[in-house]
């Protein structure tokens, strides 16, 4: 799974793969007398955090009778989608930096609904066991002993472009260093493998990320800035959102996490040993009803997952 992306590749929406069409099938609570709309497309790029909190939602939207669809796409057509109209909510929107491209280039026909997570990073990391490792700056020292080599995920990520276009080049990496690009899940595979064998290893990650319940990780120390400050994750609707579903819009602004809720939502969504995210995702809501009530206000009364 993964993460951050900038790269405008092709936008547009054929041969997405629809994960859930659930019309027909609305959850336990019926329909509210509200105006909203009650058909509502989620777009989801397969990354950890984005499916933890995507799943999170259908699962609450279901149980407030909405008929809910999750548009799996890449990074450019996730935003071209809701630009266009064809997708109406995305939950995972990086600011200021990762996707800052996309927001400039669509801001027009985007709606802004609000950061939900404020704790966002961006980093270079190496297992704890590296222990003469603890800057970016300490990389080059350990060329020879990484291969040359930082794993990273998706070539057209944002994670990508920052750490090839901004920190290698204000470290002076790239003479020593190339950056492999693959996706998230071999990017993971790669990390498991090397941990396993107790080999050092660099790679590309973000906060917030599964592996840090997983494994013993040290981000770098980044002194010069080159992988970014820290970001929030803003959720974004198609033009027009806030009139088409104005408690829905108003959920969205009211939704906050924190890091203890955010990195228990994914370890019961996207953890190691997780079949089934949806599962996952409506037993954290029972486990959870203060987050209900401070987001969902008064509309969190009678669901039950």
């Amino acid at each position: 799974m993964k993460r951050r992306g900038t790269g405008l590749a092709a936008a547009g929406l054929s041969g997405v793969l629809l994960l859930s069409a659930c019309s027909g099938e609305a959850g336990s609570g019926a329909p509210d007398d509200g105006d909203d709309l009650r058909e509502v497309n989620i777009a989801l790029i397969a990354w950890e955090e984005a499916v933890a909190v995507t799943h999170m939602w259908e699962a609450v939207l279901e149980e407030k009778g909405y008929d809910v669809t999750v548009t799996e796409v890449d990074v450019a057509p996730a935003f071209q989608g809701v630009a266009d109209g064809e997708l109406d909510l995305y939950l995972d929107m990086w600011l200021p930096v990762t996707h800052h491209e996309y927001m400039e280039q669509h801001r027009d026909s985007i709606e802004s609904l609000g950061s939900w997570y404020d704790n966002a990073v961006l980093t270079l990391t190496v297992p704890e066991y590296m222990e003469d490792v603890r800057e970016i700056d300490d990389l080059p020292a350990r060329a020879d002993d990484l291969g040359g080599t930082i794993v990273g995920i998706e070539p057209g990520a944002g994670l990508t472009q920052v750490t090839r276009d901004q920190a290698m080049p204000l470290y002076g990496l790239e003479e020593d260093f190339e950056l492999e690009t693959s996706s998230g899940g071999e990017m993971m595979r790669r990390l498991d493998e090397a941990i396993m064998e107790e080999r050092p290893i660099v790679v590309t990650l973000w906060r917030p990320h599964p592996a840090y319940a997983q494994y013993e990780l040290r981000d770098l120390e980044d002194p010069q800035g080159g992988m970014g400050g820290t970001e929030g994750l803003h959720s974004i609707g198609r033009a027009g959102f806030s009139e088409d579903y104005p408690e829905l819009a108003e959920w969205m602004r009211n939704w906050t996490m924190d890091d203890e809720e955010l990195a228990s939502l994914e370890a019961l969504t996207v953890g190691p040993g997780v079949t089934d995210p949806a599962a996952g995702a409506r037993q954290w809501l029972a486990q959870n009803p203060l987050f209900l009530e401070r987001t969902l206000m008064d509309d969190a009364e009678g669901l039950e997952f």
